[in-house]
């Protein structure tokens, strides 16, 4: 790889030599220690700026290795940085793993974006064979089933690498080479792409690399630093400083060579179909604010546009994603524009617009105002930059509860909590951007995320006319039946805006005409309507593809009987509307 100043760190076979190979320029020697010898520590030989090796024969899988770190202060243990496998994340030691992975015959060559349904998916909690322990990647493939029955192409894990603890949300990284023991390790989380790809679903990674864990072996890893902060892998200023941990020196050439490596990592040894990365406005500004060039860091801006671009090298149809809070267009634009070429960030203020239109906010009065203008905003004039969804970790989580709690608190699978979640996927699922779902909401789980609730898998069963609606709705959004195109198209038009009585409507098409123009019509109000007054953008006989008040899904809905509409010669037309109700419209042939 061009991004590599020195290649074949960590440790490479070579035949039967296996060779070790760590950067410590401040060390004033290193050993090697552990059962990949039998005659005790082996000193590593010093190479040029700052790198040490050793080279041993008959290695096997399952031994392990520590880096002996001689400095001016003692012996410093360390874990080898880029170990794939680990005894303990916490000062434990580094296991030699076997490289061999049966991927039967996977030729799963990803999904384009404009066809994705995202599943945002924590494996801690998901499937648990036993409540008493976390959920492993095996017990997450029991339930792959049941996500492509219910029509997900797209899963996205939240991280899964070695955390400094065995339980947690994953964002505290300890050892990003590595995957967590108790979830299942290198092996479960390989087997566990190969099985999405078998069923046709594509594996995205949530990955941090805006702070690592402050009690982590890569902390003043050779004994060296500035100001007593974190060393060779850190800044050690104040540019070192997040709310979370210390930030990477991203404009030191062998840490951007340790992240790049790990972005290799995934996308080659792993398989997997993309990157959500972690809070890129904490990368890229001290503070995490946008236009705010005092606090920039360009280090980090460039090496976000690196990442994207050896991604994209590596797995040309690889979804890179930004988290970054700022929603600036310029973490999709290309390189050579001064971008970052990620393919699409998290719309951040798209749940919060669906629950001020909800009226779920308590500081903010009911409106219409920022569904219009999420369901408007493009970033580089392409709708498929942005990924939507009306609840993630973070929404549901640190402070907040999920939609349907929010909406009805203690009785979040009511019928009033009912009706006003499945408003909310709709619009996600027919909005342009790329569709996401949090685990569990299609069948209406209960409370806040955190990391040890584990899903009520029988409310699957209890709800299921609310799952049936989700993968309808899926159905509709991926143009299954052949008339509804238009929700894979770019274009999308607000035809409609009635702030008195809380109803949008939007005009969704690719290239327009039968089969193709889509119709939403949203009453985000808690009033029916009989005979309410439309003017449409095309006129004609339109056939009603989905009603969310269909007592099918729910028979305490209040269902609206709606097959069809047509317009008169002003393209008017009159409809029944159910409260917090949703309609999607297209032509018949």
């Amino acid at each position: 790889m061009a991004h590599q100043i020195k290649k074949n760190l960590g440790v490479t076979q070579h035949g039967d030599t296996t060779e070790f190979r760590v950067w410590a320029p401040f060390a004033q020697g290193v050993s090697l220690d552990g059962t990949v010898s039998t005659y005790g520590e082996v000193p590593m030989k010093q190479e040029a700026d700052g790198y040490w090796v050793a080279r041993l024969k008959d290695v096997e899988a399952g031994q392990h290795y520590v880096y002996a770190v001689q400095t001016a202060g003692g012996v410093l243990l360390r874990q080898d940085p880029r170990a794939r496998l680990l005894t303990d994340s916490n000062r434990g030691a580094s296991v030699i793993i076997d490289t061999n992975f049966d991927w039967g015959n996977d030729t799963f060559q990803g999904i384009p974006p404009e066809r994705q349904i995202i599943y945002e998916l924590h494996i801690g909690t998901f499937n648990r064979a036993d409540p008493a322990t976390g959920g492993t990647l095996a017990d997450a493939i029991e339930k792959l089933d049941y996500l492509v029955e219910l029509g997900i192409n797209t899963i996205e894990l939240m991280p899964v690498t070695s955390m400094a603890h065995s339980y947690g949300w994953g964002y505290a990284p300890n050892h990003i080479f590595s995957v967590e023991n108790a979830y299942g390790g290198r092996h479960g989380l390989l087997t566990f792409v190969r099985e999405c790809h078998q069923r046709g679903i594509g594996v995205v990674l949530d990955v941090v690399y805006n702070h690592f864990f402050p009690d982590t072996d890569l902390w003043q890893f050779d004994g060296w630093s500035e100001n007593n902060r974190g060393g060779i892998y850190f800044y050690n200023d104040e540019r070192g400083d997040t709310p979370w941990g210390g930030r990477p020196d991203y404009g030191r050439p062998e840490v951007q060579q340790f992240i790049l490596d790990n972005v290799t990592m995934w996308l080659t040894e792993y398989k997997l179909d993309g990157l959500r990365v972690d809070s890129t406005i904490y990368m890229r500004n001290t503070e995490g604010h946008d236009n705010d060039p005092t606090h920039d860091i360009p280090d980090a801006w460039h090496l976000l546009g690196e990442m994207s671009n050896l991604a994209h090298k590596i797995s040309p149809h690889a979804l890179m994603i930004a988290e970054d809070c700022a929603n600036s267009a310029y973490l999709t634009k290309p390189v050579n524009e001064l971008g970052c070429a990620f393919d699409a960030q998290w719309e951040l203020g798209f749940p919060h617009a669906l629950r001020d239109a909800l009226g779920l906010n308590p500081d903010q009065n009911k409106t219409l105002a920022g569904v219009r203008y999420e369901l408007e905003k493009q970033y580089n004039g392409n709708a498929f930059e942005k990924v939507i969804f009306s609840d993630s970790h973070d929404t549901a989580a640190n402070g907040s509860v999920r939609l349907n709690e929010a909406a009805s608190p203690g009785d979040a699978a009511g019928l009033f909590a009912r009706e006003r979640a499945l408003l909310a996927d709709a619009v996600t699922l027919t909005a342009p951007g790329i569709p996401m779902l949090l685990q569990g909401q299609e069948f209406m789980q209960e409370g806040a995320f955190n990391d040890w609730k584990e899903l009520e898998w029988e409310k699957a069963e209890k709800y299921a006319g609310i799952v049936l609606a989700h993968r309808h709705l899926i159905d509709l959004r991926l143009n299954r039946h052949g008339n509804t195109a238009g929700l894979l198209g770019q274009s999308t038009a607000i035809f409609h805006q009635d702030d008195n009585n809380n109803v949008i409507a939007y005009h969704r098409w690719h290239t327009g005409g039968i089969g193709d123009d889509t119709l939403v019509i949203v009453n985000f109000g808690d009033s029916a309507h009989d005979a309410y007054q439309l003017r449409l953008p095309v006129p004609g006989k339109w056939l009603v593809r989905f009603n969310s008040s269909w007592k099918g899904y729910s028979p305490d809905f209040h269902e609206v009987n709606i097959d069809s509409i047509t317009t008169d010669k002003q393209q008017t037309t009159s409809l029944a509307l159910a409260p917090y109700g949703v309609l999607i419209l297209s032509q018949a042939d």
